[in-house]
This record gives structure tokens, sequence and C-alpha cells, in this order.
């Protein structure tokens, strides 16, 4: 009975070491930014090991809660999977971009990302005040933001250096700013609570609808509207 529990405990942790492999391996496609792997080219291999991330980081927390297996040391391990798969790897592929593009030494700055990530994570994890909500672009939005810009750079034309630079220094202060961001997390599926979460759902089938992975950017940009126009009163 000792070993099922110890593997009890463990199924979250695993899960989470999953979402870790598949930022990692994000990051090396993103460094392959223009190579071929079969039908898709490098960045497009880092957007799907991205998202394989995503579901996992999804999973591990719905398992825990399931199996009752909280731990320290699976709160720590979330944050350090969060920021290689949701900080790095997007910072990689927005990196490899610029560089592909121009050259730009600017390209540097794309690592601001995952430095204030881990601020965020960090502050996340000592405020007993983000249990149902968030204060502060949450790391994923962040992830999916910069999956949709670059797809949008990839699929339109370059939106430029300064556009790029402009983008690189405001999204990791969303991260670390005290503007509050709603919970995707539903108690009732009733309208009135559940406003904002279901117009950001419409949002989000439109854009994606319309721009295919680029539509992702105006999904994370109707979030964080409608998260900042929410009256101080209103409960998330």
């Amino acid at each position: 009975m000792k070993i099922l529990r110890v593997i009890k405990q463990n199924i979250p942790n695993t899960i989470t070491c999953m979402n870790l492999l598949s930022g990692c391996l994000a990051c090396v496609f993103a460094f392959k930014f223009g190579d071929s792997f079969g039908s898709l080219k490098g960045y497009e291999m880092a957007f799907l090991m991205i998202g394989l991330a995503a579901f996992f980081d999804f999973f591990d927390g719905l398992s825990a809660r399931l199996l009752h297996a909280y731990s320290n040391l699976g709160k720590e391990l979330d944050s350090l999977s969060d920021l290689v798969s949701f900080g790095v790897a997007p910072a990689a592929l927005v990196f490899n971009l610029i560089e592909t593009q121009t050259h730009s030494p600017l390209a540097y700055l794309a690592f601001l990302i995952p430095v204030f990530g881990a601020l965020r994570l960090a502050r996340f994890n000592i405020d007993d005040r983000q249990t149902t909500s968030f204060i502060g672009l949450p790391i994923p939005a962040n992830a999916i933001f910069w999956i949709g810009l670059v797809a949008w750079n990839m699929q339109y034309y370059y939106l430029g250096n300064l556009f790029m630079t402009v983008m690189m220094l405001a999204f990791p202060l969303l991260m670390v700013c005290d503007v509050r961001m709603f919970s995707l997390k539903v108690k009732t599926f009733a309208l009135a609570p559940n406003v904002r979460r279901y117009a950001l759902l419409l949002g989000a089938i439109g854009f994606v609808s319309y721009a295919h992975v680029a539509g992702l950017m105006w999904t994370v940009i109707f979030y964080i509207f409608l998260s900042a126009t929410a009256k101080k009163t209103e409960h998330f």
C-alpha cells in the first residue's frame, strides 16, 4: 500500500515534468526556427510544444486536486516548469524571429520575458490574494500572446523592430503590474458571474477563426482589455 501512496503522490509531479520536457523541446525547435520538420517549420513545432506544455500544466493541477496529492515540491516544480515553457520558450521564439528577420541586437530584449516571468511566478507563490483571480498577466497567457505575435509576423508581414521592442518591454511589465486579471476557472455556468469569461470565449473563437494561430495574440489583448475594464467591486 505504501508504494501505491507514493505513486499516487507523484502522479501530478510526473505530469509537471512532462510540462517541463515540452518546454525544453519548444526551446530546441525555436532555435531551429526556419528548419523543416515534415510539413511544419521549427517555429510551428515550438508552438505545438508550448501548447502541449499548457495541456500538461492544466492536468497537473487537476490531478493534484482529484488525488489530493498536494506538496511543496509540486508547487515549486510547477513554477520552474512554467518558467521554461511559458517564459524561456516564448523568448527563444521572439529572439529567433528578430534574428531571422533583421539580425538586430534588439533581439536580446526578448530575454526580459523569462526574467519578468520569474518575478511573476515568485510573487504568485507568496501572494495569498491570487486564489480566485490574478494580479498581473499570468505567464501562460504571456506565452499565448507571443505565439500569436510570432505567427502574425510569419503569416502576414514583419511588424518591425520598433513595434517588437515596445511589445518586449510592455508584456514583461504586464506580468508584474497590479492590474487584476480574471481566472478562467468557473464555479458555476450561470451567465451573470461569467460574462467576461463567455465574452472571452466568443472573442477567441472569432479571432482564431479569422486569423488562425495569429488570432491568439488578439485573444490575449482582449483578455487584458476585459480585465482592465472590470469595476473594482466586481467579483471575478
